[in-house]
Formats: C-alpha cells, sequence, structure tokens
C-alpha cells in the first residue's frame, strides 16, 4: 500500500513556505516584484525598494497594506511581513509616511522627486485640496521639470498638457492658465522647478496631514490630523482647534477612545483631558500609533529604546517607533553624487518589474505578545536640546494607556530666559555695549564653584 503524502511534505508547500512575492505599487505608477524570504521583517522590504529607487533618505517612506476593510495600514518594519499579509502574493504600496516640514532641507534630488510624487497623487485623490490658482501653479512646475522651458513652436496650445495630470478635475480655462504659467518658469532646472513645486505645497493647509474620522464628546462628526507640529482638529472641512506637540502632556487610548492631556495654560492652574470617539478599538490604537511614530521623528533626538522583557510581564504596549528620527535623516552623511533618474511627472505609468531578493535576515525566534489595554512609555527618551524641558518632580495619575508626551516643567523658565536673552542690548549705544562687554569678559576670567541649573532630558 503506497505511503500517503501529507501536504506539509509536498515540495510545492515547501517552497511556498521558505519564499513569497512581494507587489510593491510604487509613487510613479509602476509595480515592483520583490522575492524575500516569508520570514522577512518590513524593514527588508523597504531596504530592498529604497534600493531600486537608489534613496538613502529613506526614513521619510514607509509601506502600506490592506487589512480587514481598512486600506491604509503602516507596515511595522521590525515585525514580520507574514505577521500582517496572510495570502500570496503580497500587496504593498510605497508611500511618504513623515513629510518634511522644510522640503528644501532634503539632501538629494531624488528625494525631493518622491516626494512631488507622493503630492501630485495627493491632490489627484483631492487628499490634498487646492484652489484653482494653485492647481495651476503647481501643474506649471510639473511641467517644466518635465518638458523643460515652453517652445512657442511645439506648445502652440493646451493640448500638449494632455498627458499631464495635475488636477482631479481638468477644465479648459485650467489648461490655459497652466500654459500661461509655464512660459514665465524660462530657465528652471528639473531640480528648480520641483523645489519651487514643493515650496508651493508646502503651504497648502493640508499638507502632510494624516487624516483619522472621529466623534467629538457632542457626537458631531470631526476629523483628526496627525502632523509634524501636532494634532489638529477638523470639522466641517474646517480647522477648529489644534493641539501642538510641546502642549502635550499624555495621549492615551482606551476600548474606542482616545485621550489627549493638555499642560495647563499661563492662568490654568490644572491639566485638561480631551476624549474623541473612534469607529473602533482598532480605529483608536492605529491613531494612537500614528502620534507616536509623528512626535518621535519629528520631536526627539533618538528613537526610545524598547524595553527588555523582565520576569514580570509588562501590561503596556511594546510598540515603539522603530526608524531614524528626522534629527538624525538630517545628520545623515550622504557622499555622492546627485543620482541620475528618469521623471515620469506627467502621469502613473502602467508597467511591472521584478527585483531578486539581495540576501535573507535571519528570522526572529521570539514571538510577538499581544497587546494589552493599556499603553505607557518605560521611561523618557532622550530630547532634542532648546525644544524640551527638564524633568520635573511633579507627579500626575495616569489613566489607562498613557503615554506621556513631553515633560511637564520648566516651559514658563525656558521662555523666561529666551525673553531675558533676546532682550539683551536692544537699546544700547555702541560705548554702553562695549562696557557691558568689558565685564562680561571679566567675568568669564573669574572661577566659578556654581553648576548650571539648565539641564536636558
Amino acid at each position: 500500500m503506497p505511503e500517503e503524502v501529507r501536504p506539509e511534505d509536498s515540495p510545492k508547500k515547501a517552497l511556498r513556505g521558505k519564499m513569497a512575492l512581494a507587489q510593491v505599487l510604487l509613487l510613479d505608477g509602476t509595480t515592483l516584484e520583490v522575492q524575500l524570504d516569508r520570514k522577512a521583517k518590513g524593514e527588508e522590504l523597504l531596504e530592498k525598494v529604497c534600493d531600486h529607487l537608489n534613496l538613502l533618505e529613506r526614513d521619510y517612506f514607509g509601506l502600506i497594506y490592506e487589512e480587514k476593510g481598512d486600506p491604509r495600514n503602516w507596515l511595522e518594519l521590525d515585525k514580520r511581513i507574514s505577521k500582517y499579509l496572510k495570502s500570496d502574493p503580497w500587496k504593498l504600496s510605497f508611500e511618504v509616511k513623515f513629510y518634511p516640514p522644510d522640503p528644501s532641507q532634503l539632501q538629494e534630488e531624488i528625494t525631493r522627486y518622491q516626494l512631488c510624487l507622493q503630492i501630485r497623487n495627493d491632490i489627484l485623490s483631492e487628499k490634498l485640496p487646492c484652489s484653482f490658482v494653485t492647481h495651476a501653479m503647481l501643474g506649471s512646475y510639473l511641467v517644466q521639470s518635465e518638458l523643460g522651458d515652453f517652445c512657442a513652436d511645439e506648445h502652440t496650445d493646451p493640448s500638449y498638457l494632455a498627458n499631464f495630470k495635475f488636477s482631479p478635475h481638468r477644465t479648459p480655462e485650467l489648461e490655459t492658465k497652466v500654459m500661461e504659467l509655464h512660459k514665465t518658469h524660462k530657465g528652471q532646472m528639473p531640480a528648480e522647478a520641483e523645489l519651487h513645486y514643493l515650496e508651493n505645497a508646502k503651504k497648502l493647509a493640508m499638507y502632510g496631514i494624516d487624516i483619522h474620522p472621529a466623534k467629538d464628546s457632542e457626537g458631531v462628526d470631526i476629523n483628526l490630523g496627525v502632523c509634524s507640529t501636532g494634532l489638529v482638529v477638523y470639522r466641517d472641512k474646517l480647522r477648529i482647534n489644534r493641539f501642538a506637540w510641546p502642549k502635550i502632556l499624555k495621549i492615551s487610548y482606551k476600548r474606542n477612545h482616545f485621550y489627549v492631556k493638555i499642560r495647563p495654560g499661563e492662568f490654568e492652574q490644572y491639566e485638561s483631558t480631551i476624549g474623541f470617539k473612534l469607529p473602533s478599538h482598532r480605529a483608536a490604537k492605529k491613531l494612537w500609533k500614528a502620534c507616536v511614530e509623528h512626535h518621535t521623528f519629528f520631536r526627539l533626538m533618538t528613537p526610545e529604546s524598547t524595553a527588555k522583557p523582565g520576569l514580570i510581564p509588562r501590561l503596556g504596549s511594546r510598540f515603539r517607533y522603530s526608524g531614524r528620527t528626522q534629527y538624525e535623516t538630517k545628520r545623515l552623511p550622504i557622499d555622492r553624487q546627485q543620482p541620475q533618474f528618469m521623471r515620469s511627472l506627467s502621469g502613473p505609468k502602467l508597467s511591472s518589474r521584478s527585483m531578486e531578493a539581495l540576501g535573507h535576515h535571519q528570522a526572529n525566534a521570539a514571538d510577538d505578545s499581544k497587546d494589552n489595554k493599556r499603553h505607557t512609555m518605560s521611561h523618557p527618551p532622550s530630547r532634542i536640546p532648546g525644544i524640551e524641558s527638564s524633568p520635573g518632580a511633579r507627579k500626575d495619575k495616569r489613566p489607562a494607556g498613557g503615554v506621556p508626551v513631553l515633560p511637564t516643567e520648566g516651559i514658563k523658565k525656558a521662555k523666561k530666559e529666551k525673553a531675558d536673552t533676546n532682550g539683551v542690548g536692544a537699546n544700547e549705544s555702541d560705548e554702553e555695549k562695549e562696557n557691558r562687554q568689558q565685564k562680561v569678559d571679566s567675568l568669564k576670567e573669574e572661577p566659578s564653584d556654581k553648576k548650571s541649573k539648565s539641564k536636558v532630558s
């Protein structure tokens, strides 16, 4: 009697267990196919995509996947991809995750080009609303970047703009305006035109805003937006409130509710907590993660290290932002010539490319622990000097899920010291300034036993 072959022993099953095919939709509309180990983590796939695109400033970007009806979920790069994507092939999208407040500070031209593609897609999907004038201005810079200078012999009418996608609602009036503005950009190189594009796009109200639908305490529909500067509240497409990161003490979620604790104002004595209702527990956690990641990336020098598991299990979440911060990314040493690349700002290109796997990372043997309902930071991370205060001795009660965003004391003292510094010498004459400088020089020569009271956390 022939021996029965079990499914797990079949060669096809064994092959499926080792390798996986990932299909990544790029910002120019093409699809990149990557073969990688089924146990690979998200950072390995992102690294392969960035290698294909020749990107070094990689921490502004991320990978999006669809899960349980939610089309936009950021892949956690320090976790296995197979934890989130079960069916083959793995389908993801490569997008900008952290929009730089000042795109001119990006070191490489190719990074700015990818940001241009992302903004173009945001405009076409109406995620980034624009006025008629802004549509025309941004469209003219896209045309200048790809076509170059306006040529009266070739560009006799707006029909030469037919292949360019710069607005979700095109009209003959808009095309005529784009053509007129294109004439004024004569002499601009592609990189210069793209920089002008980004400088205009960053001024838009919804630039870099990650929107999350919610309800306020009265049950009114609102949108919560997470961005580089903090948390923004919108109602009927109008901004009604804004919580900057320095004013937020902690963020937390419990079930399907999201809480923001605000530090007291100048004439207030106690903190205030504002709650919002999200559609589900998953949505509340997603918003909480977005806040943690944006705060870490834009406000901290280095990410908070994950606490090592001890004998007693922690009740809080182990989720932490795992990449480089903007502070680290801006100081990334890049020693190479500007890479050459083809521009495709006229519209998405429907093609597919494949890339062989570059290697396999070792699998992580430890299984990820399940999330608990309470999420807290284990210890305060290092912070950027000049924007954070020293740790205070004041203690406050944390609600379940409390996550401290900034320390509570020292803000007023820092403002006062800054005001005193700015006010010195404002109305002094040249003789008075010289006398004051002599006093300062004499003080520098005297030894001092006093220690500085300024301490940066």
